[in-house]
């Protein structure tokens, strides 16, 4: 049976308990640093000009479906009833409600480092030291809603929503038209970068799956791309053919080798949304 992943705002105390617990785990067990580094490793390989795998590219959505599905399913290695929760940014928006509270994610940095007092991933709780960093502070920090004063509305995820194609030529950051892009927040609405930008901190540079809410924020970009899938089922991801330096459609996804954007098109043999 598909994993059913829900909005954070349902979980009740004890789901939201058994997730923070599995990820910890891994922590642990020295199996979550791993996400992280490749996470850094490819948001500094990829750029506008030249091999882009992860962001700024039309793959930006498939490599992380599987980066999300490969880390849900190492969460699940440790406790089978847990599944990836989303955060609805247009609704759940306030700094001290759901997700950002003392028995979920924790709240915003205090202090000048802005380092985040609270909750399961407190520094102060030994439980989440940054060992895979772009920066000497080994703490989670947030400083919310300074480098982005709001979070994307409602209107603005229906307007993007409404877009096609998949994705355009030259198929980077400068993509005039387009979904994919729209998304991603190189243009128009800003919806992903803006919220990574929003919660601030750890959040904002390549080692932001070091704040937990990462997987969250990137669960419900994903839920956003299934929505884009079924409003729009006459077009698909492109490029569908090769092209210099994106991932095409049946071409295989570094660093996995195994995996194409073909093989992750639809979602609902491994979960579905709620």
């Amino acid at each position: 049976m598909a994993t059913v992943r829900q909005d954070q705002k349902v979980l009740t105390y004890a789901q939201r308990k058994a997730f923070t617990d599995a990820v910890i785990t891994l922590k642990k067990k020295g199996l979550y640093d791993p996400f992280v580094k490749t996470h850094v490793d490819y948001m500094a390989l990829d750029q506008d000009n030249g091999p882009r795998v992860a962001h700024r590219a039309p793959s930006f959505l498939p490599w992380h479906r599987q980066f999300l599905l490969m880390f849900e399913q190492a969460l699940q290695a440790i406790n089978k009833n847990v599944s990836l929760p989303y955060w609805n940014w247009t609704a759940a928006r306030a700094k001290n409600a759901p997700p950002f509270t003392p028995d979920f994610m924790g709240g915003d940095g205090q202090g000048g480092d802005r380092e985040v007092p609270n909750g399961p991933f407190a520094y102060s709780k030994q439980n989440w030291p940054l060992n895979e960093r772009i920066d000497t502070r080994p703490f989670l920090r947030r400083v919310m809603g300074v480098d982005a004063t709001s979070l994307p509305t409602t209107d603005e995820v229906n307007l993007v929503l409404g877009l096609v194609p998949y994705d355009a030529a030259p198929y980077n950051s400068s993509s005039a038209t387009g979904f994919r892009n729209r998304l991603e927040g190189w243009s128009g609405a800003d919806l992903h970068n803006r919220v990574h930008d929003w919660v601030g901190g750890t959040m904002t540079g390549g080692d932001s799956p070091n704040d937990p809410v990462f997987w969250l924020h990137h669960c419900y970009i994903d839920k956003l791309w299934a929505d884009w899938q079924a409003k729009h089922p006459g077009y698909g991801y492109l490029p569908a053919t090769t092209t210099k330096n994106v991932i095409a459609l049946n071409d295989p996804m570094p660093p996995w080798r195994t995996r194409r954007p073909s093989e992750l098109i639809d979602h609902k043999p491994f979960y579905t949304y709620a």
